[in-house]
């Protein structure tokens, strides 16, 4: 069993991951005040027992890809074989089984170069217990992607979290990613702590070559890392989705204003009825109440809330799309 002390300090390695994916165990260790060893050691245990991943992600927008949300409906009790079978897509960012069991939110990165709802639709499981699908374009982050959850957390404190902070590179555009970066890509997708011997390996290209061109991804933000975490390190226990039907004269404030809440770990504005989506994190229902009643509620423009808990993670940040 976990002790006070070691939960204090896993919670500390998870946020200092978020903020440089790739930052030394010796440095994290220097800054909390642990031996870079003991740091080591507990970030195998947690990702040995499934508690933390740490993966690198292609900004959205980028590579002519557009992303979706898709909202599934299934026939009772088949919900999970299609999550199942939506999960093993390389296309599929994350999966949630949500609303009793019955159904499903996953998020898909389709090409911009094609009719991006019709070819959503012709990849579903062909199955009779899909009942009904909808399909809804992102349309602006105001907040996820390369800005996490956990940058809202204070297991660090914010003189520590600046220690940790990897040098700003300003006036870098965006970069299409070569050949070889897709072929770096694809191992930091599995796991962005992947030596540099190995990432060349991947790519064909000398040691040397592989760093400068990683940092020259990161600074330009072509790709950003993704952590996925245990809730319970964090006393998360209800995960929710959230749709808001906004005016439009009110959609952009009240996304920022969503963005803001310490309960929010990604908030966008996508097409259909509802403008707005949001997923929560909170620690339970009467903490989610409190939320939708004192923050939500009194926020102007907003006529509709539907929200629905997330039963089970199918699939969280997979790999990139080559």
């Amino acid at each position: 069993m976990r002790s006070d002390t070691d939960s204090a300090l896993d919670r500390q390695i998870v946020q200092a991951l978020q903020i440089d994916a790739r930052v030394p165990f010796s440095r994290i260790g220097e800054v909390v005040g642990v031996s870079g060893q003991t740091v080591a050691r507990r970030y195998a245990r947690l990702r040995a027992t499934g508690a933390l991943r740490v993966t690198a992600q292609l900004a959205p927008l980028l590579d002519g890809q557009i992303p979706w949300f898709m909202r599934i409906r299934c026939a009772p009790g088949s919900a999970g074989t299609v999550a199942e079978a939506l999960a093993r897509r390389a296309d599929t960012s994350w999966v949630y089984l949500t609303s009793g069991g019955t159904e499903i939110f996953c998020g898909v990165r389709a090409r911009a170069d094609r009719d991006g709802g019709a070819d959503l639709l012709a990849r579903l499981p062909r199955t009779p217990r899909v009942i009904a699908v909808e399909a809804h374009r992102i349309l602006h982050l105001f907040y996820g992607g390369p800005l996490s959850w956990l940058g809202k957390t204070s297991a660090l404190s914010p003189d520590q979290v600046s220690r940790l902070e990897p040098p700003v590179v300003s006036g870098s555009a965006h970069q299409a990613p070569t050949e070889a970066d897709r072929r770096m890509l694809a191992v930091l997708g599995m796991d962005a702590r992947a030596p540099i011997a190995d990432l060349a390996a991947a790519t064909g290209l000398a040691a040397a070559t592989v760093r400068r061109r990683l940092a020259e991804l990161r600074s330009c933000g072509t790709l950003y890392f993704d952590v996925d975490f245990d809730d319970r390190l964090f006393d998360i226990g209800l995960r929710t989705i959230m749709w808001l039907t906004v005016s439009p004269a009110h959609l952009e404030r009240v996304g920022a204003e969503l963005a803001g809440h310490p309960q929010t770990a990604f908030v966008a504005a996508t097409t259909g009825a509802a403008a707005l989506c949001a997923s929560l994190a909170c620690a339970d229902s009467a903490s989610l109440y409190d939320y939708l009643t004192r923050r939500v509620a009194p926020l102007d423009g907003i006529h509709h809330v539907e929200t629905a808990p997330v039963l089970r993670a199918v699939k969280y940040a997979g790999p990139m799309i080559g």
